[in-house]
């Protein structure tokens, strides 16, 4: 959508930024996005968590860690179907076993950096799991339709046009097809004939539908100025050529269906909820921050939400 029925979001802390980036707060509020998801191949069969795949020198891989793998590293095979998915997964749990046996082996979980870094990932993962249990599994169809419908009705509305159009090269070439239409000459006839448009070729010059921010604004400013069944009486010039415009309707955008944004609307759900909860848990919370810059800086964030 070219106009934004929802509010943005800052990034409130790094906590919120370690979860955007695992994946667990995933959307914005920045307008619905558009459906393009793909269809989905034939799932693969269900096995339980505790079966055994692989052995690693001796040591299993069941099932429940390769749906870990899977979850953690899905975006990087998206693109794959499901078996390949599953074996650039296990390919992945076997290096990292190796590799990390290795590392182990040369003491470098002893050291005080790894000790730092597992402390945060696993503070990081406990937050996600909590999201998981206290927010996201709670949330109810009725509550995303209710925030669906508030924004859906808070959303100002915005016009769209239905338009056709015959592109040519010079001003001298717009101005002889004006002249014809004025004299009855059918507008899609004209365009399938006259129209430098490769797509507009075989439809007429037919555009469809189209709001505010969508073309360039020089067209943008002369379709809307039309009335349904006119046809813009001077030329318009743009970056690709002289253009004469018909408009063929108006009428309010309708906002997108339900289940076309329902997961969207999920994840703000999720993320205003997880704001709520970290709000309430630092409330009540004694912090201390003994760097002057840095409180200063976590103070203005913290205004700020």
């Amino acid at each position: 959508m070219t106009r934004s029925p929802f509010r943005g979001f800052a990034v409130r802390s790094l906590m919120i930024a370690t979860l955007l980036a695992s994946g667990t707060l995933s959307g914005t509020r920045m307008g619905f996005a558009q459906d393009t998801a793909q269809p989905e191949p034939a799932p693969v069969p269900a096995i339980a968590p505790a079966t055994v795949l692989a052995t690693v020198n001796g040591e299993p891989i069941t099932e429940g860690e390769l749906e870990l793998a899977l979850a953690d590293l899905g975006q990087q095979f998206s693109q794959l179907p499901p078996e390949q998915r599953r074996a650039a997964a296990m390919s992945a749990i076997i290096g990292i076993r190796l590799l990390a046996a290795k590392a182990e082996a040369d003491g470098l979980d002893k050291t005080p950096e790894f000790r730092q870094h597992l402390d945060f990932l696993r503070d990081r993962t406990l937050v996600s799991a909590l999201v998981d249990a206290e927010i996201s599994g709670k949330i109810t169809e009725e509550e995303i339709r209710a925030l669906y419908n508030q924004e859906i009705a808070a959303t100002p509305p915005v016009n769209e046009v239905k338009a056709r159009h015959i592109l040519v090269k010079t001003k001298e070439e717009a101005l002889s097809i004006t002249k014809q239409l004025d004299g009855g000459a059918d507008f899609e006839k004209l365009a399938n004939e006259k129209t430098s448009d490769p797509s507009g070729k075989t439809s007429g010059g037919d555009l469809g539908w189209f709001g505010p921010g969508q073309m360039v604004p020089e067209f943008e400013k002369a379709a809307f100025a039309l009335n349904v069944g006119e046809y813009t009486k001077e030329p318009v010039e743009t970056q690709f050529g002289w253009h004469v415009i018909k408009i063929d309707g108006k009428r309010p955008k309708p906002p997108p269906a339900f289940e076309q944004v329902k997961d969207q609307v999920r994840s703000i759900l999720v993320r205003e909820k997880y704001f709520a909860l970290a709000k309430a848990v630092r409330d009540a919370a004694k912090v201390d921050i003994t760097d002057p810059a840095l409180k200063t800086g976590v103070e203005q964030i913290e205004r700020a939400k």
